[in-house]
């Protein structure tokens, strides 16, 4: 896991974590997040306006994240799972709660996030982003394209495409391939998707989470499953990468700002969460990301470009074939015992 500083702090204030940093005895606040998740301009606002710190470590999957904090890591005042891990979280007492008498830009939340967060009451999590998985091509090398997740199937592009390193994400849509919920818990279609990822895994360079982005960008990569505001800002860059929804269905998630069990900044945590949905904030966020923050009051703030594109807002008709991945309770053993055979397997 790679660790990105924010702010000037010390060596050993690094190991403190959630204590006091350097710099004049100002508060850290420590963040638990994905990598390029929030303008780094806004992170630099929040500590003039608040006389503090931030700190921020990345990870790169839900999973490897509640292994760290379920292992003991402690200290962070802020951490960003998805939807379906929140609700293991919440289930295993990892969560605080949260105060919304401190929170009262909190109103602006866009409804429909809080029903993907089961948390309407926003007891625990707050939303943070609307993510999206889809597929980013280069335009000029993929031929003949078919927007469907068969596009892994293509013998041509083999060792040029990637699939995301997430359990999750790539069982999911091997399921919705296959014709199933990408949340089934049927041994005989998790078996079929088993069997549709064995076979892209013979085509693709790797499962990958983080090198899909400048390793597309740079053309190493012809085309690769990712989370859609990853690809929109290499898109950004470079006319010649192309996204597309398969039509057989895609994944959609609500990350949401939580506060883990054992923070020791809660006040600060409170105000880093009502700051983010402040909705000139959002709407800057919004736009260095390229990922929605579900503020309805930010949406007039965003530009033209931003608020206008098919893929940060979508149509319902793109709606209607997004799933949410669920929280599987004891089922999930049956995913991971599956991932493992799919990673392990030929």
């Amino acid at each position: 896991m790679k660790a990105i500083r924010i702010g000037i702090l010390a060596a050993a204030a690094m190991a403190a974590v959630g204590l006091w940093g350097c710099g004049g005895g100002k508060p850290v606040l420590h963040l638990y997040s994905w990598a390029d998740y929030v303008d780094p301009a806004l992170i630099e606002r929040f500590e003039a306006e608040n006389g503090c710190r931030v700190v921020l470590d990345t990870f790169d999957s839900n999973e490897n994240m509640y292994a760290k904090l379920k292992a003991g890591a402690t200290g962070y005042d802020i951490a960003v799972p998805s939807s379906y891990m929140i609700q293991i979280m919440r289930h295993e007492a990892m969560l605080e709660p949260l105060n919304r008498a401190l929170l009262p830009n909190v109103a602006n939340v866009d409804p429909v996030a809080l029903k993907v967060t089961m948390d309407e009451e926003m007891k625990s999590c707050v939303p943070y982003t609307i993510s999206y998985t889809a597929v980013g091509y280069r335009k000029s090398k993929v031929p003949n394209l078919v927007e469907s997740w068969a596009m892994f199937d293509r013998e041509d592009l083999k060792g040029r495409m990637t699939l995301l390193n997430d359990m999750r994400e790539a069982i999911s849509v091997a399921l919705r391939f296959s014709g199933f919920s990408g949340n089934s818990t049927k041994d005989e279609e998790l078996q079929k998707a088993k069997e549709v990822l064995l076979r892209w895994k013979k085509n693709i360079a790797k499962f990958e989470n983080e090198q899909y982005k400048p390793g597309l960008a740079s053309g190493e990569f012809l085309l690769v499953q990712g989370y859609v505001g990853d690809l929109l800002q290499i898109q950004a860059e470079n006319d010649d990468i192309g996204i597309f929804f398969p039509k057989e269905g895609f994944v959609t998630t609500c990350d949401c700002v939580v506060i883990p069990k054992g923070a020791k900044n809660i006040e600060l945590a409170h105000k880093y969460i009502n700051f983010l949905h402040d909705p000139k904030v959002a709407a800057q966020n919004t736009s260095f990301t390229k990922y929605l923050c579900p503020n309805k009051a930010s949406y007039d703030h965003l530009p033209k470009e931003i608020h206008d594109n098919p893929a940060i807002l979508l149509s319902p008709e793109r709606q209607a074939v997004a799933e949410v991945n669920l929280d599987l309770g004891d089922a999930n053993q049956k995913f991971i015992k599956l991932w493992d055979e799919i990673k392990g397997g030929e």
